[in-house]
């Protein structure tokens, strides 16, 4: 199964942005919902946002909701998501992933598949 890729990640002081992409050379991301879901250590997998095919509709965890952005770049054919005011209850390996119409169940990995192998994003002072 092809993987999509994620970049972006690092260390950022609280209070912080950073701006994870999410791209693949293999298929058009537009024809997919793409899901960002984010793992801390000792916890499951969660979702964070998502943004539909060929809209520009976008679905959003609570937790993030005013603080990250989900968008798309077509030409780029990338997934991005700006990440502000970063918390140190933010750190975790973040993942993107795709599905059909899988926006409307976001908080379920299930209905997600192409995951890539993840970025790190730490906060920390």
């Amino acid at each position: 199964q092809v993987q999509l890729v994620e970049s972006g990640g690092g260390l950022v002081q609280p209070g912080g942005s950073l701006r994870l992409s999410c791209t693949t050379s293999h298929f058009n991301l537009d024809n997919y919902d793409i899901g960002w879901f984010r793992q801390a250590p000792g916890k499951e997998r969660e979702g964070v946002s998502c943004i539909r095919s060929h809209s520009d509709i976008t679905d959003s965890a609570d937790a993030v909701k005013g603080r990250f952005a989900i968008s798309r770049d077509k030409a780029e054919n990338t997934v991005y998501l700006q990440m502000s005011s970063l918390e140190p209850e933010d750190t975790a390996v973040y993942y993107c992933a795709a599905s059909i119409m899988g926006c409307t169940h976001y908080s379920d990995d299930r209905y997600f598949a192409n995951w890539g192998q993840g970025t790190q994003v730490t906060v920390s002072s």
